[in-house]
């Protein structure tokens, strides 16, 4: 069997065009990995055919959703994206920082890291916070979006990104479209094509799904998306390895009305003037998450595809497949002329930097994806008495030890993780029993898999309530989820929670969701549970049918 890698070929040289790691066939541990036969083959029909191939990490994320282990510390991340942000300001203008985090992770564990990765000697024009994931979160009550917008305010006033260098605060879900139109207004309209723009934020925070929404929308030069293809989209931490980056559409006054004329017509439209394809689209969307937006293109006819522009025959391998009768199926690409680029303003995606005390991070790839929440998150509500205890799947656990009422605790979490209340007496032995087993999901894989897992470790917290409708704080257990607790008025709560060693467990005064505990249908008999209720999804840019 002929060897995998060939540390005597030298690297290409070329980047991937799925996570920006320079492709090379010598070390399949590195980033930008292909094995030795594909890539001998890739070059010997020519520079085109390399700079349309992905590296394997890319085509098994994209085919399989699965990662290969990377060697790339922590450190290597924060070093490639200080050094993009410290080049000499390119058109006598330093970039615009957009930062991108994910609402369901505040207070964001990254933002802080920001002016230390920022440093005095970066010439950055300023910073637009983009709040993502919005879609995932239920509507407690009216106005929720307005209160989430503060909660990111307060969070980077706690980091010291206020005043003239935070430019803006915008909520997004680059994943539904929602948001998105008014962001590129935004930019096109204070932005301009001053400089370039650099998207930075935590690994998972939906920086890569934001670039790819942007370099298909009206943000981008019109043959661009033909030309580029888009980051690789996966959940696994860090997938982002290099820089990549999309040409910015300069936008004169003529492209700008022309943009406002088909976005005040499509806001015209009611559901029912969709096609049919563009309704299933739209549904498809409503299921993933409660607030949708269309992200439209005004100079250039968009592809109906939505899925990743790969192509399997030009990339066909995998782990135990023959590279070597892959049919030699390569066109001549399309590239940029110089006049197109040579003053070019670039949109940067830059990889993930790394979540220090996250749970995440402890897990295999299959545990990530049931952890993320993928689709709008349905709240699940129990009250609890003391002496009885709640566990997150195997990854949080939360006991109620004293307290003269029952309280309500409402897991706000991927729907894919389990939840179940026991009486404290039986709570070490359910762990110890069904910990990596089905029963509790993740982490999976059996003894062998705790042997390696760190132990849960406790964190006493007092709580004192607000009322039966309002929660007093959200209980974060890492990237696992958090748990809202609504107690009664001035009783008082002492609780003990718990997370894996090593990730950080946070108390989150005031809570994201207040009211979520009202979001449930009624008591299930003879259990601590209620049903659940999902709330209706909106669609922005569309015209009610019905009169609200």
């Amino acid at each position: 069997v002929p060897s995998l890698s060939d540390p005597s070929v030298p690297s290409s040289g070329v980047s991937c065009s799925g996570c920006g790691a320079e492709m090379q066939c010598g070390d399949s541990g590195a980033p930008g990995f292909v094995p030795a036969e594909k890539y001998r083959s890739l070059l010997s029909e020519g520079p085109a055919a390399l700079r349309g191939a992905v590296c394997q990490r890319c085509w098994t994320l994209a085919h399989h959703g699965s990662a290969l282990r990377l060697r790339l510390p922590p450190d290597e991340h924060r070093r490639v994206v200080s050094a993009a942000l410290r080049r000499p300001p390119r058109h006598g203008r330093g970039p615009l920082l957009l930062y991108v985090l994910d609402v369901t992770e505040l207070p964001d564990p990254v933002l802080p890291q920001l002016p230390a990765l920022l440093g005095p000697d970066v010439p950055a024009a300023g910073v637009l916070v983009v709040g993502n994931k919005v879609d995932l979160l239920p509507a407690d009550c009216r106005g929720h979006l307005g209160r989430l917008r503060q909660r990111v305010a307060a969070a980077c006033a706690l980091a010291g990104l206020r005043g003239g260098a935070l430019v803006d605060i915008r909520l997004v879900s680059a994943k539904t479209g929602y948001g998105m139109e008014g962001l590129i207004s935004r930019l096109q309209r204070s932005w301009k094509c001053a400089g370039d723009v650099y998207l930075l934020g935590a690994t998972n925070s939906g920086k890569s799904t934001l670039f790819n929404t942007l370099l298909r929308s009206d943000y981008c030069k019109s043959r661009a998306p033909d030309i580029i293809d888009r980051a690789t989209v996966s959940p696994w931490p860090g997938t982002t390895l290099n820089l990549l980056k999309f040409p910015i559409i300069n936008p004169t006054c003529d492209r700008i009305f022309r943009r406002q004329e088909r976005l005040k017509e499509e806001a015209m439209k009611t559901e029912d003037q969709l096609s049919s394809e563009e309704k299933k689209y739209l549904n498809q969307l409503k299921k993933q998450g409660y607030l949708v937006g269309e992200v439209g293109r005004t100079f250039q006819q968009q592809k109906s595809s939505a899925e990743i522009d790969f192509d399997p025959d030009m990339l066909s391998y995998s782990m135990d497949e023959d590279p070597r009768d892959a049919p030699k199926k390569h066109e001549e690409r399309e590239e940029f002329t110089h006049n197109e680029v040579k003053d070019a303003r670039w949109c940067f995606d830059t990889p993930g930097i790394v979540k220090e005390d996250c749970v995440l991070n402890l897990l295999t790839e299959r545990e990530v994806k049931l952890v993320l929440p993928s689709h709008a998150i349905v709240p699940r509500t129990f009250i609890l008495r003391p002496g009885m205890v709640l566990f997150l799947a195997a990854l949080g656990r939360i006991d109620y030890l004293e307290g003269e009422k029952p309280a309500w605790f409402s897991v706000l979490a991927s729907n894919l993780l389990p939840v179940h209340v026991t009486a404290l007496s039986n709570a070490d032995t359910i762990y110890e029993k069904h910990a990596a087993q089905e029963f509790l999901k993740v982490p999976m894989g059996g003894e062998e898999r705790m042997k390696e897992f760190p132990p849960l470790v406790p964190q006493d917290i007092t709580l004192k309530g607000i009322g039966t409708t309002e929660a007093v704080a959200d209980i974060k257990l890492s990237s696992a989820g958090w748990v809202a607790v609504t107690a009664h008025a001035e009783e008082e709560l002492l609780l003990r929670a718990y997370t894996p060693k090593g990730t950080a467990l946070v108390v989150r005064e005031p809570p994201l969701l207040p009211y979520i505990s009202a979001i449930r249908g009624a008591r299930i008999p003879g259990t601590p549970a209620y049903r659940t209720k999902k709330p209706p999804s909106f669609v922005e840019n569309l015209r009610s049918t019905a009169s609200r």
